[in-house]
């Protein structure tokens, strides 16, 4: 389903954007009604942005936008020369680089300069979705209208929509911003990827409240290092893109962050001296106690498992008050019990004793340091046999596969090696890549198993086969996918969904018919 777009909206005419973006642009009053860069989405009076890009120029598709309607068409010089060479008759507005100036045109276009929409915004490497949806559900039972954009799905109050990434290109998010406003939703909480800020996706938002989770190894495909995937993270506090951070200090690059932000910062986390302070409160992990600014005293509890749904639980109620939330009246409504998908989800099959079938459970966990934490969550309640089925993403980054199988292996007893999107590349040579981060703890002398399975659903079979006698004394993980319901092989993208294939492995193993 396509993303909606506002119904109602003052046409734009396109000297307007000329003059907004200070570029030579056509003389022309011809009205423009929508933005987009997707040749395959323009519509009748859109501006079509075309966009320089690793196989072809946006530009090569002017007849095709042309016949579809475009009003006229945002571009570099060489999309300029391109369009004239292929005789396409749209006015064109020529700057050196389209993709910079591509939030602060579609900002004007949906009329969302002056938002009036409460903007919580999230990043981090683990934990945005989980957060997102806590702050999302708080918010709901505190009786606000309220939308989500992230990696799962886009809600508009009670409407969803599928992602196809974590934050949407420019001209999507802000066509979403202003149907959540011409809708009457008063907050919008949304994940914030580092694509999207090195991108320039969310151009042209500026967010009352933005959270910092933590950074660890990922996306090195795309950034060159930890520093310059550290430096697109920190970019969303700067007075260009948020009023006001939160920004958890327990690990070093939070508190280089604290430091370093270019915007006023509340710190959190569990040592002496941040502005919110996390403690465990008494025997139970997952209830803590939270003390702010102001005197704020909450006793929390979080419904999820694991010590860093504690800190998401945390984070999610100190936003809230940061955004202006009674903090007593938010401390209840972050304890609502939301529903994140594909992560830490139990899959239970229904109609057999809870004691008869082993824990099972999907989470999304596709980092060396998720990974680890997932199964910490669950080692304590599993006196049993802990089994992690996981792999690695092809067409990635390739030098943390051999650390998410050594993160299994330093805790898993047995560890299931399979495929989990492998894309272009050769399964087999990243399964290798994971099995040697296996061994590399099993020769330090740690006694895990490890098979490896190379289809997917066969992997998830010989996992639950494997503890299925032990019942509930034993888990199952199954992590990488978590909500997504594809898996990429070799450019086509074939139906698979983690819950579904559990669901339907604990069937098979205890002889039950699945639902």
């Amino acid at each position: 389903m396509a993303s909606p777009r506002p119904t109602s909206l003052r046409p734009t005419p396109l000297r307007e954007v000329s003059t907004l973006l200070g570029a030579p642009g056509p003389a022309s009053d011809v009205a423009v009604t929508g933005v987009t860069l997707d040749s395959r989405a323009v519509r009748p009076g859109d501006l079509y942005a075309a966009l320089p890009g690793a196989r072809a120029h946006g530009a090569d598709f002017g007849a095709q936008v042309a016949e579809a309607g475009a009003a006229a068409v945002l571009t570099d010089p060489a999309g300029a020369e391109r369009l004239t060479a292929a005789g396409v008759d749209l006015p064109v507005v020529v700057v050196e680089a389209p993709r910079a100036v591509l939030g602060a045109v579609a900002a004007r276009v949906y009329g969302t300069e002056d938002l009036p929409v409460r903007m919580v915004g999230i990043t981090g490497t683990n934990g945005k979705t989980t957060t997102a949806y806590l702050v999302h559900s708080a918010l709901t039972a505190l009786g606000h209208s309220v939308g989500l954009i992230g990696t799962v799905e886009t809600r508009i109050g009670d409407e969803r929509v599928g992602s196809v990434r974590t934050t949407p290109e420019a001209p999507e998010l802000h066509a979403l911003l202003a149907v959540m406003a011409e809708r009457g939703l008063d907050t919008c909480v949304m994940e914030v990827s580092s694509h999207a800020l090195a991108q320039h996706r969310v151009d042209g938002v500026v967010y009352d409240v933005a959270l910092f989770t933590n950074l660890s190894r990922d996306h090195l495909d795309f950034h060159a290092d930890m520093d310059d995937y550290f430096a697109a993270k920190a970019s969303l506090f700067t007075p260009e893109r948020a009023r006001l951070g939160l920004v958890c200090t327990d690990d070093d690059w939070g508190g280089r962050l604290a430091r370093e932000a270019g915007v006023p910062v509340r710190t959190i986390g569990h040592t002496e001296g941040v502005d919110w302070r996390v403690a465990v409160d008494g025997a139970d992990p997952a209830a803590f106690r939270l003390t702010g600014p102001d005197g704020v005293d909450l006793h929390l509890r979080s419904s999820l498992p694991g010590d860093f749904n504690v800190t998401n639980t945390a984070m999610a109620a100190a936003a809230l008050v940061l955004a202006g939330e009674d903090p007593a009246r938010a401390g209840d409504a972050v304890l609502a019990d939301p529903h994140v998908p594909g992560r830490m989800e139990r899959v239970v099959l229904d109609g057999v004793p809870a004691g008869d079938q082993p824990l099972a459970v999907v989470d999304y966990a596709h980092t060396p340091d998720a990974i680890a934490a997932a199964l910490h969550a669950l080692r304590p309640s599993t006196p049993g046999t802990l089994v992690c089925v996981t792999g690695a993403g092809g067409d990635r980054d390739r030098d943390k596969r051999a650390a998410m199988g050594a993160a299994a292996a330093e805790v898993a007893d047995l560890v299931v090696v399979t495929d989990d999107n492998p894309r272009s590349e050769d399964p087999a040579v990243i399964r290798a890549a994971v099995l040697e981060g296996v061994e590399s703890v099993r020769s330090g002398g740690r006694a895990v198993r490890v098979v490896e399975v190379g289809d997917r659903r066969e992997a998830v079979r010989e996992a639950v086969s494997a503890v299925a006698a032990e019942g509930s004394s034993a888990t199952v993980a199954v992590v990488g996918k978590g909500h997504e319901r594809g898996q990429d092989v070799a450019g086509v993208v074939h139906p698979f969904d983690d819950r579904d294939e559990l669901r339907e492995a604990l069937a098979l193993a205890l002889g039950v018919v699945a639902p």
